[in-house]
């Protein structure tokens, strides 16, 4: 009996805006991610993905959704009953992210913010957290801080610390964008590899599908479109 998906989304939709310009729509037919698995959701600037982003995290409440599971809860049965605790709690516990800047608290050490999700998920295991800085050639950086690290460096943390409560789902938004070429190819084969070795589902937003499908991404794309004077975007895979 094949596991169920880390993350499985059917027949969901959210509009956003109104008025003379018709607003915006995201609609999601149907999204799967699995346990190691790694997918790419592309599209130009407008097109939606900061949107689906935020649906996939539970940070956003969908207009409707035939189906929303997130490592096996009824997330859209919770939306419906605005258990806000509960979902607050699943985003504790099963999700990790990787934001465009790395997002670190600059106040802690290295180790401090790669164990920070472990101690908000009440998981502590820092033995996981230093094997994450080793994999991720961070482990001489454990005790300075952010500010003091190199850009590329400040991502290699970032992905240690969405991973180290061991999440079912990684999030990350644009992770490279702020990297020259080189390093962008390194940080994401860095980020496949330590999801894939934790069983994480990783989903990731970019502008460059190329640079992603290269990673070992699967792509999905999200196509936009007018409708009754509005903007329409369609998550659709390449």
């Amino acid at each position: 009996m094949a596991a169920a998906p880390a993350l499985a989304i059917a027949d969901a939709a959210k509009r956003r805006g109104s008025g003379a310009g018709g607003g915006f729509a995201l609609r999601i037919p149907a999204f799967e991610a699995a346990a190691g698995e790694a997918i790419a959701v592309t599209g130009p600037s407008g097109s939606g993905k900061s949107t689906l982003l935020d649906l996939l995290a539970l940070a956003l409440k969908p207009d409707a959704a035939g189906r929303f599971e997130v490592a096996g809860h009824d997330a859209g049965l919770l939306w419906r009953e605005a258990r806000l605790d509960a979902l607050a709690a699943l985003r504790a516990s099963h999700y990790g992210y990787v934001l465009q800047q790395g997002g670190l608290l600059p106040f802690l050490t290295v180790r401090q913010n790669i164990l920070l999700p472990q101690r908000l998920a009440g998981r502590p295991d820092d033995a996981h957290a230093e094997a994450l800085a080793a994999r991720l050639q961070i482990a001489d950086e454990l005790d300075r801080k952010p500010a003091s690290l190199s850009v590329g460096q400040r991502q290699r943390v970032a992905i240690a610390r969405a991973l180290a409560h061991r999440p079912a789902i990684v999030l990350a938004d644009e992770p490279t964008a702020s990297v020259h070429p080189e390093m962008a190819d390194t940080i994401l084969a860095l980020l496949v590899g330590a999801a894939r070795a934790s069983g994480a589902a990783l989903v990731l937003a970019t502008h460059d599908p190329s640079r992603a499908r290269a990673a070992g991404f699967t792509l999905l794309a999200l196509a936009t479109s007018r409708e009754d004077g509005g903007a329409v975007s369609v998550l659709e895979r390449r």
